[in-house]
């Protein structure tokens, strides 16, 4: 399983090409809809990097092993409602 460390590199990789993809769009080397697309993969695997470091965390708290946490599918960490 990911260390937290490697989950905080991803988000920052994923946090860069969010930024990239807004800048490509200003200089119009892509269009609106290949952002768009783009970015609502970016959220979701945001998503997924931030609920697995929440799980990681809750984990620790209650004594747990952290490594034990998983990636949950984009149906879960999109509807969760918590």
């Amino acid at each position: 399983m990911a260390e937290d460390s490697s989950i905080h590199q991803q988000i920052a990789s994923l946090v860069q090409e969010e930024r990239d993809l807004r800048r490509r769009l200003g200089a119009a080397e892509i269009s609106r809809e290949e952002e768009h697309e783009r970015l609502q993969d970016i959220e979701v695997r945001l998503d997924q990097c931030w609920d697995l470091l929440r799980q990681r965390d809750a984990r620790r708290e209650y004594r747990e092993d952290p490594d034990d946490a998983e990636v949950r599918p984009e149906r879960v960490v999109e509807n969760y409602e918590g």
